[in-house]
């Protein structure tokens, strides 16, 4: 598992998110409306959004059916707009305005999720947390650092496997290496630098 980490941070030493934000609460608005959709999409949709609608006291002057106009591309969109003015509202009546640096605190917003606390509390304050999306748990499970059948075994797993100030290094290496080697239908293992440490390529030989 060592040599593992060791080829992962080696090949993805500037590993970073994806997602383009300059506040906690954009951050927390754009991993909302990142699930089942692209981080490029994302992204397209909150260049224009947060223009006018970047602080909780502004998004919730939107009514829900305006907010979904300006998220329909990202999908689900009827839900997602549901849980940014639910947060939005929360961050406003319980926490000051301002998006709470703890996971408990997290955890309490309408629409957050364990994956999104993770995210926020990691990138946004340099917490240690590891987030479980759909490239996590891929590699997690393949290589063998961490084997579950659900996100949350799949983080407790790589809690245990992985030093915790590595933890929040280590979810970016992993999603790094699922979007440009792991794939989910058709995984590049010829060209995986890590196919002589991994359980999957092991099974497929």
């Amino acid at each position: 598992m060592n040599e593992i980490l060791t080829e992962l941070e080696r090949l993805y030493p500037d590993a970073r998110p994806a997602l383009r934000f300059e506040s906690p609460y954009e951050l927390l608005v754009a991993v909302i409306l990142s699930a089942q959709c692209t981080d490029e999409r994302v992204n397209k949709v909150t260049a224009v959004l947060f223009q006018s609608y970047n602080t909780p006291a502004a998004m919730v002057t939107l009514s829900q059916e305006e907010l979904e106009r300006y998220i329909f591309s990202c999908g689900f969109y009827r839900n997602k707009a549901a849980h940014i003015l639910s947060a939005s509202r929360d961050i406003l009546e319980k926490y000051g305005g301002q998006v709470p640096d703890t996971l408990e605190s997290l955890r309490t917003l309408a629409g957050v999720g364990r994956k999104t606390a993770n995210v926020v509390y990691s990138v946004a304050f340099g917490g240690d947390a590891i987030a479980v999306d759909t490239h996590v748990f891929r590699v997690a499970n393949r290589t063998g650092l961490a084997v579950g059948k659900t996100p949350e075994a799949v983080e407790e797993g790589l809690m245990e496997a992985i030093p915790k100030e590595l933890w929040s290094k280590a979810h970016h290496w992993l999603i790094f290496h699922g979007r440009r080697v792991c794939h989910s239908q058709r995984p590049d293992c010829t060209h995986c630098t890590l196919s002589n440490l991994c359980a999957y390529r092991e099974k497929t030989v």
